[in-house]
């Protein structure tokens, strides 16, 4: 079966950073979608983000979603290596980003993935999301050794386990699966998910066109502080719903 993809997407340095060390990438042409947050600060967070976009940008036309998942790992080795090379002529300070893309080829579907940057399907009224979060507070949580009261409110949950450009290799996991029409991908860095639930994000996904969502996302999140860069990529699969939408503003009037 083929589909097509309708993409929308957004990003901003938000109410408290500087400079904007997310990047993003739309390929649907190659079936490709990224986003990556990056850490380490001016000229070394942002170059790590745009350092992954580029190298994964270079992937070309893939015959089958393994062809592209290998492409793919092997331009985030590349990534990595400049990254590090990268930390190396800045002192040895640590530099990387977390990175998700979702690879698409035919009907199916891989979401990779290293951080807490995140994939979500939203299909038929309900958002899954897809990925894990690679942080401590995760790791703590999923070992029994904290509850979910206590991860809530845990002072480290915001430190991340991996990342691009830390380690000399790679390590994504990875999930697959089949794509149906009307599905809807999201992709996004932990600056949205800081401050939007679940099912706000599902309510914009399920009632606007994906760049409308992303603009009302990303305008949703800045009402709230934006303590964070924030980036989203919403990858729609056929053509949008038929019928009535509801309005951006009425969407934003459910959120407040």
């Amino acid at each position: 079966m083929a589909l097509g993809f309708e993409t929308g997407q957004a990003t901003d340095v938000g109410c408290r950073r500087q400079i904007n060390e997310d990047a993003l990438l739309a390929r649907p042409d190659l079936g490709l979608w990224v986003v990556a947050d990056g850490m380490g600060g001016h000229a070394a967070g942002d170059f790590a983000s745009q350092t992954i976009v580029a190298q994964l940008d270079t992937v070309g036309c893939a015959v089958s979603t393994e062809d592209l998942l290998a492409r793919s790992l092997e331009r985030l080795q590349r990534a990595n290596d400049l990254i590090r090379t990268r930390s190396g002529e800045l002192g040895g300070s640590t530099v990387g980003a977390t990175v998700v893309a979702v690879l698409a080829h035919g009907p199916t579907f891989a979401c990779l993935w290293a951080g807490d940057s995140r994939v979500y399907l939203f299909r038929k009224g309900q958002l899954v999301q897809q990925t894990r979060d690679h942080t401590e507070v995760n790791a703590l949580l999923a070992a029994g050794t904290i509850t979910q009261a206590e991860a809530d409110t845990w002072p480290r949950k915001n430190v991340i386990t991996r990342a691009i450009g830390v380690d000399a290799a790679v390590a994504c996991d990875q999930v697959q699966g089949t794509l149906e029409q009307d599905d809807v991908l999201l992709l996004c860095s932990d600056g949205l998910t800081e401050h939007l639930q679940d099912h706000e994000i599902a309510a914009c996904l399920g009632n606007l066109p994906p760049q409308q969502a992303c603009d009302a996302l990303i305008r949703e999140t800045l009402a709230r502080g934006a303590r964070d860069n924030v980036t989203v990529v919403a990858v729609r699969c056929a053509p949008p719903f038929d019928g009535a939408r509801a309005s951006e503003d009425d969407i934003l009037d459910d959120l407040a």
